[in-house]
């Protein structure tokens, strides 16, 4: 096997093994839950296959749903696929003008928590190859009320030292990704952030893929430690219908940004990824008032 296969071996079957543990210990959240009259879910896996333009195989992934008495709704999902890149598309992704062929792997993970008290939390990352290869993603948080929007509550301040963490053992610039995350995720026609930021980086390739891959590993990993910890603090606390009331408008600004500007979603539209995967990020229920 050369290099090249070997690196994309290497990235799927992180990416794949990530995904089972972030399912065990989301489960586990389920289970520990003992205040609620719903039953403790399960991840339901779907396996889908991507064709190309030209009916060639593309690759494809596996999605992970699960709904139950923590989570409202909580997707993990892998795939890896490859193909070539629509002739509109091509000026936008390095290496894509020589040759329009690709290949990608990665995971996404989004959960939304049926407690007000407990934020939304995105986790996205990539491995991507054309001419070049590179790695991409981040992980970001998003608190549904007012009073826990703010960069000094605890639920903040943890998870920004986590992936502050992540940079640091991996020699990254964690300011650099905290501002693109801040700039990028956020409502220019509402004119406010979707959350309280993470880090979002993409087109990371410092010439070590060694050294580019374990950083995006490290992200995995403080995501992973993070959020469960976040969600444990949370996911008892009682709320009233105000609050609830507020946590669906406050989706109803996570829907907006994911339809309008996010990349990913785009990408996979664009791209022949699969549907049902790429929308599964929306939130079961969500308001505009």
């Amino acid at each position: 096997m050369n290099a090249i296969e070997q690196h994309k071996a290497e990235a799927r079957a992180w990416f794949e093994s990530l995904r089972d543990e972030f399912c065990a210990r989301f489960e586990g959240l389920e289970q520990s839950l003992s205040n609620s009259q719903r039953p403790a879910g399960t991840f339901e896996r779907k396996a889908w296959r991507r064709s190309n333009e030209s009916e060639t195989e593309g690759g494809g992934g596996v999605m992970s749903l699960m709904r139950g008495r923590v989570f409202e709704k909580v997707g993990v999902h892998v795939s890896t696929v490859e193909g070539e890149f629509l002739p509109e598309f091509r000026g936008q992704i390095p290496g894509a003008a020589e040759d329009p062929r690709f290949w990608a792997s990665g995971i996404s993970i989004i959960a939304h928590p049926w407690s007000p008290h407990a934020p939304t939390a995105h986790l996205n990352t990539r491995f991507i190859m054309t001419t070049r290869w590179w790695f991409g993603g981040g992980g970001d948080l998003t608190p549904m009320l007012e009073e826990r929007r703010r960069q000094d509550d605890s639920d903040s301040k943890d998870f920004h030292a986590a992936m502050e963490q992540a940079c640091i053992r991996s020699d990254v610039n964690y300011e650099k990704y905290k501002t693109w995350c801040d700039d990028y995720f956020y409502l220019p026609h509402r004119g406010e952030m979707r959350g309280i930021g993470g880090i979002f980086y993409d087109y990371h390739n410092s010439g070590d893929f060694a050294s580019d891959f374990r950083f995006t590993q490290n992200v995995g990993r403080a995501f992973l430690e993070v959020y469960p910890m976040i969600l444990k603090r949370n996911m008892e606390l009682p709320w009233t219908a105000a609050q609830r009331e507020e946590q669906l408008i406050r989706r109803g600004r996570y829907v907006e940004f994911n339809l309008l500007y996010d990349r990913g979603t785009l990408f996979g539209l664009k791209t022949g990824g699969n549907v049902e995967a790429i929308l599964s990020s929306l939130p079961p229920e969500a308001k505009w008032p």
